[in-house]
């Protein structure tokens, strides 16, 4: 059964012609209408890791059997993302799920008519914008390593290790604060034993005196972009010189 958009046909009930006003009949025609009416919301805003769905209503005439609605971003930088799945609702309208990984800016909505025979009959399309609201970005330490796996007590122990932000892909994040901590061989605290900057690629080093063997670890707490992170534990065994 075809979908019928009220407002925009009118049509004789039960009546195959229509009669002007000297008394000619003449044939019933259609002149063919397709138009996307309204998108809401507009712009489409995404929170944090939840999802927005944004409603497309479209105006077809009596003679389009299908319509078919794609969106894709304005800018040809993101032409290649994959295809986003629309659900058709009832009477020529459309809902199309959007997320934190969907490009934030201008997009494009269009939408394409066909009759019974699969004919391609009317196109049209409308600009609509996605404000995309990520929250804190997830972070990680990665290549975290406490060196050398051996060393004589009162010697130094190094630390690097690199911390990422996880924007579309993984990158550097340089300016932040991280801290070291150790953790005694029998002991369940864990101590601060150094800070460090990160650099360029997120690169970070550090140091400390060996004392005892035990464990380290990288920990960074975060801010208000980025979520806390904590690395892997690196094992250090520490031996005392003797004669």
């Amino acid at each position: 059964m075809k979908k019928i958009t009220a407002g925009l046909i009118s049509a004789i009930a039960g009546g195959t012609m229509l009669v002007s006003g000297a008394g000619v009949a003449s044939a019933t025609t259609y002149d063919t209408e397709l138009r996307i009416r309204d998108i809401s919301p507009n712009p489409v805003v995404v929170k944090g890791n939840s999802e927005t769905k944004a409603y497309f209503d479209v105006g077809a005439s009596r003679d389009i059997e299908k319509v078919v609605l794609s969106v894709e971003p304005a800018s040809s930088r993101f032409r290649t993302m994959r295809t986003k799945g629309v659900d058709d609702l009832e009477g020529w309208r459309y809902a199309i799920a959007f997320n934190k990984n969907d490009p934030e800016g201008k997009w494009k909505a269009t939408a394409v008519a066909y009759n019974e025979d699969g004919r391609r009959i009317a196109t049209d399309s409308a600009y609509f914008y996605v404000d995309v609201r990520k929250g804190r970005a997830d972070t990680r330490i990665s290549r975290f390593y406490a060196s050398p796996y051996k060393v004589r007590k009162g010697r130094s122990i190094y630390f690097s290790g690199r911390l990422q932000v996880d924007d579309h892909r993984w990158e550097g994040v340089r300016g932040e604060r991280v801290s070291i901590y150790y953790r005694a061989s029998g002991s369940s605290a864990w101590k601060w034993v150094d800070s460090a900057t990160t650099g360029r690629h997120g690169k970070f080093y550090g140091k400390t005196r060996a004392y005892r063997s035990g464990s380290f670890k990288a920990v960074y707490r975060g801010d208000r972009e980025l979520q806390p992170t904590t690395s892997r534990t690196d094992y250090v065994r520490v031996y005392s010189w003797r004669r």
